[in-house]
């Protein structure tokens, strides 16, 4: 790979451009020097790996504004194009991918190279506007939300009213996107942070959240009767909702405070355990708007397949979640998903790790009399021993996959021009769950992420939307889009009322999801080789954590998952040794920058602490 991350990676818009030429083409690569084979002994045997990663399919992209007019137009800070003499198409494609990926050498990705719109590149990114969650592990007191309080004013959500948003949206042209390229940070994989999820437990626990920011999800709607509209979460939103009666807010609370204590009262569910979570709604003397909300968009679970217990469960999860960072259940990233496994990266390359960019490994090697894995061989036909080895699926190949049998993830990622539910602030982070078109179908987990998320560029949203898949991704997310969206031409825009958001530019593509593959469907693997799958459709991250942590203690199991990293200070080296400091990669917090004192006072910022209790 040429990026960080594999299928969790996140790109900016001329990077991903490349990931789709990529991914259309469908050429193999071909060994183009076997010399390699020399190294394998004759009591050994390899298996070969897949040179082309097949976890992406039916990658269609569609623009919606005039791209000739943004032939000429260079990506903002991009090097200039140099003359190459001599050099083959090959190497002439390394240069260009250098300007995208960070140096092989280094396994520490550069923060400082994505640069905030009005920020320097000394400064942090919680300089910027928006309101920013700093997570960290120091034992601090923290105010925690129950149901019967709203969300602390540590962790709440308050942005500064917009001055246009009264007014037309601004015309973006493709031309504009191209040029603030650098400014998008686009995800393959589109998921959340439940602020008590097991993610956001280890970002604490093992110290990687030192080297990642986050921001509050500041809504949760839902679609209903055509109409995109607000879902009151907290005990302070549904008693301030004009939406609902006061008999609907009475009613829901009731609901509510039940599922946060359900196994406490199994005589009021028991009788309902082998029906659907929405057949039991129907039981609770809900309103047809509350039993929306609540299956779609407070449990986000399907109308058809969730058991009763499954969507109690589901609800209380949501509801805990509620308070600790913020007015909703979830926090993302900074920069994007993709930052998450790059935290992981730097945390491992201040103690020694290394990751290698541009890499590709040819095979594994197999003692016969043993059955375990040896070494690995890497295109360059340097032989690497090791006594435990990691794989990810997708470098399989199909001979060792025969009887896997994988599901699929139907992704679309939108550039619009503003948000589906405008409000006095442009700046909102939101989520929306549209139930099934037809009959059968999935639902729809629509993501829509604004400029201070530093995923896309001013006077912009990037919506990203996730279902499991039925069809190709677009057969089953674009009857969604065409409902919440314009996908008219800017020519043919012109001539109408703006009542939705435009779409300016949009791609659509399946990925595997070979989260549910068992170890044992894999042929012929050694039994000290670990697949470890790609994403899931999930919203959250649970599967992965817990997939690595199985993982890690199959190998270590006297070993703690994760652990708290020493403090630099602590760390004895050896002589032959380099401290992180003198190699440039400091250990410690106070190397993170400071805002001054006027970037402090003018922004919104929360740094969220540990609660006491949780020690």
């Amino acid at each position: 790979k040429n990026y960080y991350g594999g299928n969790w990676a996140s790109f900016s818009f001329s990077g991903l451009l490349s990931w789709i030429k990529e991914n259309q083409q469908k050429t193999d690569i071909s060994d183009e020097c076997e010399d390699w084979r020399k190294l394998i002994l004759e009591n050994e045997e390899v298996i070969s790996l897949s040179k082309k990663d097949k976890t992406i399919q039916h990658v269609e992209d569609f623009c919606f504004g005039d791209q000739d007019s943004a032939e000429d137009v260079e990506e903002a800070g991009a090097l200039p194009k140099l003359p190459v003499f001599g050099a083959s198409a090959a190497e002439g494609v390394a240069q260009e991918s250098e300007k995208e990926c960070p140096p092989m050498e280094s396994a520490l990705p550069e923060v400082e190279s994505r640069e905030p719109e009005k920020a320097t590149g000394t400064e942090p990114a919680s300089a910027v506007e928006g309101n920013d969650t700093e997570i960290t592990s120091e034992n601090e007191s923290s105010h925690s939300t129950t149901l019967g309080e709203s969300a602390p004013e540590l962790g709440k959500t308050e942005a500064a009213p917009s001055e246009i948003s009264a007014q037309e949206p601004k015309k973006i042209t493709y031309s504009q996107i191209v040029r603030e390229g650098r400014r998008f940070n686009i995800d393959l994989v589109s998921k959340l942070l439940y602020s008590r999820g097991l993610l956001i437990d280890l970002l604490i626990k093992s110290n990687v959240s030192r080297y990642a920011e986050f921001k509050n999800a500041t809504r949760i709607l839902a679609f209903r009767e055509g109409k995109v509209e607000q879902v009151p979460c907290s005990r302070a939103d549904v008693f301030n909702s004009r939406q609902l009666s006061m008999v609907e807010k009475r009613m829901l609370m009731k609901f509510l405070t039940f599922c946060l204590d359900y196994e406490q009262h199994p005589d009021e569910y028991q009788d309902y355990e082998n029906s659907t979570f929405a057949q039991f709604l129907t039981t609770r003397k809900l309103t047809p708007s509350l039993q929306h909300f609540i299956l779609h968009s407070i449990a986000m679970v399907s109308e058809t397949d969730c058991s009763t217990l499954e969507g109690l469960q589901a609800t209380k999860k949501f509801l805990q979640c509620l308070g600790r960072y913020g007015n909703t259940p979830f926090l993302f990233p900074l920069y994007g998903q993709g930052e998450i496994p790059q935290c992981f990266c730097r945390m491992c390359a201040v103690f020694g790790g290394i990751y290698c960019l541009r890499h590709s490994v040819q095979c594994l090697v197999v003692d016969k009399e043993s059955g375990r894995c040896k070494a690995i061989v890497d295109h360059f036909g340097q032989r690497i021993s090791a006594n435990y080895f990691i794989v990810e699926d997708s470098y399989l190949s199909e001979s060792i996959c025969t009887n896997v049998c994988y599901r699929q993830i139907s992704r679309a990622v939108l550039i619009t021009d503003q948000s589906v539910l405008n409000t006095d602030s442009e700046q909102q982070v939101s989520i929306l769950t549209v139930p099934p078109v037809d009959l059968g179908a999935p639902a729809v987990c629509v993501i829509e992420l604004c400029s201070s998320t530093m995923t896309c560029m001013k006077d912009t949203y990037l919506v990203h939307l996730t279902c499991p898949s039925t069809k190709t991704a677009r057969e089953d997310l674009e009857p969604v889009v065409r409902k919440l969206f314009n996908l008219n031409t800017e020519k043919e825009a012109e001539n109408e009322e703006p009542e939705k958001p435009r779409v300016l530019w949009a791609v659509y593509f399946n990925m595997r999801d070979s989260s549910g593959v068992d170890k044992n469907s894999y042929d012929g693997l050694p039994s000290n080789v670990y697949v470890c799958s790609g994403p899931d459709s999930a919203l959250g991250n649970d599967c992965a954590v817990k997939q690595a942590e199985t993982i890690f203690q199959e190998m270590f199991p006297t070993e703690e998952f994760c652990p708290a990293p020493p403090n630099p200070e602590d760390i004895i080296y050896d002589e032959d040794e380099i401290p992180p400091e003198e190699s440039g990669f400091s250990n410690s917090p106070d190397t993170k920058p400071e805002p001054s004192t006027e970037e402090s006072s003018s922004r919104d910022s929360t740094a969220v602490k540990k609660d006491d209790n949780e020690e």
